[in-house]
């Protein structure tokens, strides 16, 4: 039997993501034991906190018998990746931190398995698989990066530095407080904090068995593979 543990908070950043943040709630649902889900939206115009609040009001999810503790919501302006990821660790009670795209879907997460590797590592994060339109697209451009192997401080030949992504990976907390991330950078903040973490003599992992589904829209360039 595998033993049920309560380890995890999670951060979702949103920008008008009704589209897919209720999936991406029922999945890390499906997945851990009782998180504490932390939502950081960047005031969204759409349905969005409209759906984040449908589970955050079911009697039924907020019993003793529920499946998460409770979902906090926090706003923030003047947004940046680094200091909306900054602001929901900040508010975060456990002791590890995940750290997933509004508009991913996860698939795979072994609890115990994560916990044992992050003994040894700061950071892992976990293979996306791209889906757009309901179908899944080839990996290219960053997306060569997710294999079926193991990596410790993945280096990119592409973009010529240490390789991290944030759509999906599991931090130790007391890492992120010692070390955040830039709240100064509009993007990118997982290469540059991975940069600095090899430098600092610390590793992080690239899992394979951790996974999540991308699903891309048409807003923006993420969905071709660049971002």
């Amino acid at each position: 039997m595998v033993k049920k543990l309560n380890n995890f908070s999670v951060i979702i950043r949103t920008k008008n993501e009704e589209q897919w943040i209720g999936h991406t709630i029922q999945s890390v649902l499906d997945h851990l034991f009782k998180p504490e889900i932390i939502i950081v939206d960047n005031n969204s115009s759409d349905k969005t906190l409209e759906i984040i609040n449908q589970f955050a009001q079911d009697p039924l999810l907020n019993s003793n018998s529920s499946k998460y503790t409770k979902i906090k919501i926090f706003n923030i302006d003047n947004y940046s990746p680094g200091k909306a990821l900054n602001l929901g660790v900040k508010k975060s009670s456990k002791k590890n931190i995940l750290i997933i795209s509004a508009h991913c879907i996860l698939k795979k997460f072994f609890e115990e398995q994560i916990l044992k590797s992050l003994e040894k590592n700061v950071c892992i994060f976990g293979d996306q698989i791209p889906v757009y339109r309901g179908k899944k697209i080839t990996k290219r451009y960053i997306w060569s990066h997710f294999s079926n192997k193991k990596s410790t401080n993945m280096f990119s030949k592409l973009e010529n530095r240490y390789f991290l992504h944030n759509a999906l990976a599991v931090y130790r907390k007391e890492i992120l407080k010692k070390y955040p991330f830039d709240p100064n950078l509009t993007e990118k903040e997982d290469r540059y904090w991975a940069n600095m973490i090899v430098k600092k003599k610390m590793n992080y992992l690239y899992e394979p068995m951790l996974v999540a589904e991308h699903q891309y829209t048409d807003n923006g360039n993420t969905w071709k593979g660049i971002g």
